[in-house]
């Protein structure tokens, strides 16, 4: 027996974890602006390498037995009437909304258009700028700064690369010296010019780039792999401003509902949760999620005690890959210092396929 309708908007690493532990429990509906998932940890070598062009879509025709999904863009949320009403003019009613549309990254980490083919012409574009560049400028020194330079490098080793960083040490989220120490070792030892304490911005002149300091660097390509920005502003045009934070995230209390909305939930890189923003934490958070909203469906949301409430993901391990064979992966120890462990464990658990085939299995796909 399924109970109730929940909404899900956005299809992203949350919304579709989400979506498919409540497929057996309620009638889903996904709602997502592109007709495919997008495998955001593929991107980074989709936007340089050809033979990885297509590896980040995977179709969702397969991730719901019983649910539906819905191609579209919400535009309006009516919490009285509990309906969400698409950019089409359908309108989509709900007993519980889940706000699940992520964040937006800098290229090439980002799903351009709204098909699978824009997004590939967008990568194609990518690697062809990379392939004809003298100089290739990164700008940001975390995890996706420091593996969209190996990948470059490693593609174009007769290339310039330089990485650009406005802090003290590579990596410095991970909370361990000694993966930054480590990425950067790798990369000098690859010929990869490390800048810190190097804030950049365009320069005067078209292809140059200023930093604090006052020096002044030619590049012939840049990328910004400088953080992210929240998926909120549809939220703020559809007069749910009072939502958010100055950051734009959506403020959740600890049972990942919308602060005074016990039928909204807000999952993933979206909401206000403080953790690192990294896929472990989204799938534990649309897991949690999952248990919250049928306690809530099958008890008509009087019974608040039957609610779990959200850790924060304090420490979770991080793999930043440097290619698909090296990298470095940051592993929590309770009540000590991270390990951080090398080559084959980077290796095994994400740099050679950066988990497309763990993926595809989520959305019901063979692995190959």
């Amino acid at each position: 027996m399924r109970d109730g309708n929940v909404v899900v908007i956005g299809g992203g690493y949350a919304g579709v974890r989400l979506a498919r532990k409540l497929d057996a429990a309620a009638h889903v509906t996904l709602v997502d602006r592109k007709e495919v998932f997008f495998h955001r940890i593929a991107s980074l070598r989709a936007g340089v390498r050809p033979e990885w062009t297509g590896a980040p879509f995977i179709p969702y025709d397969r991730l719901l037995v019983h649910g539906r999904l819905v191609v579209g863009k919400a535009v309006r949320i009516d919490t009285v009437e509990r309906r969400v009403t698409l950019a089409t003019g359908d309108r989509l009613p709900y007993d519980v909304l889940v706000v699940a549309t992520g964040a937006d990254y800098p290229e090439p980490a980002r799903f351009v258009g709204t098909t699978p083919d824009e997004a590939a012409k967008a990568f194609a574009e990518h690697q062809h700028g990379i392939a004809a560049a003298g100089h290739i400028l990164v700008v940001g020194g975390g995890p996706s700064g420091v593996e969209l330079s190996a990948e470059i490098r490693l593609a174009r080793p007769d290339a310039r690369v330089t990485l650009a960083h406005s802090g003290q040490e590579l990596l410095h989220s991970t909370g361990s010296a000694r993966a930054g120490r480590r990425a950067r070792t790798w990369l000098t030892d690859h010929d990869v010019t490390v800048r810190l304490d190097s804030f950049m911005s365009p320069g005067a002149d078209f292809g140059t780039y200023r930093d604090t300091h006052g020096g002044i660097l030619a590049a012939d390509l840049s990328f910004w792999a400088t953080g992210t920005t929240p998926n909120t502003l549809w939220l703020r045009l559809a007069g749910h401003g009072d939502w958010l934070t100055g950051t734009g995230h959506v403020k959740v209390d600890r049972t990942l509902r919308v602060e005074g909305r016990p039928d909204v939930f807000a999952v993933g890189d979206v909401n206000d949760v403080t953790e690192l923003k990294v896929t472990p934490a989204a799938l534990a958070q649309a897991e949690m999620a999952a248990h919250n909203i049928i306690s809530y469906l099958r008890s008509s949301g009087r019974h608040g005690n039957k609610l779990r409430t959200y850790r924060a993901v304090r420490r979770t391990p991080l793999i930043v890959p440097f290619g698909p064979a090296d990298g470095v992966t940051v592993l929590p120890v309770p009540l000590g210092e991270s390990a951080v462990l090398g080559t084959r464990a980077t290796t095994m658990a994400k740099a050679k396929t950066l988990m497309t085939p763990y993926m595809r299995r989520q959305l019901g796909y063979p692995s190959s």
